[in-house]
């Protein structure tokens, strides 16, 4: 079964992006060198700090909505609650 997972990196300039893959260790390797998200170009190498797995795209992607319409604060308030949070569908 393929795993969806919205995640969030750290820019170099401190800055957060919010994104979705299916495959999470190669997308952050690809924002790092600049091959990722427009947004993430020049501001690598980037970290990540956050995520969710899911069991499918459709769930995914809807979280991933919400976390790009969370405030900087609430977005670090996730950050330290931590990730590595698995969902199932329903």
């Amino acid at each position: 079964m393929n795993k969806h997972y919205v995640y969030m990196v750290r820019c170099s300039d401190d800055t957060l992006y919010t994104g979705y893959t299916n495959d999470i260790d190669k997308r952050v390797e690809a924002h790092s060198k600049g091959l990722g998200a427009k947004y993430t170009r020049g501001r690598g190498p980037v970290k990540l700090v956050y995520y969710e797995c899911y069991n499918d795209k459709i769930h995914a992607m809807k979280r991933e909505y919400q976390i790009k319409q969370l405030s900087r604060k609430n977005k670090e308030n996730l950050i330290r609650e931590g990730s590595e949070k698995v969902f199932e569908s329903k």
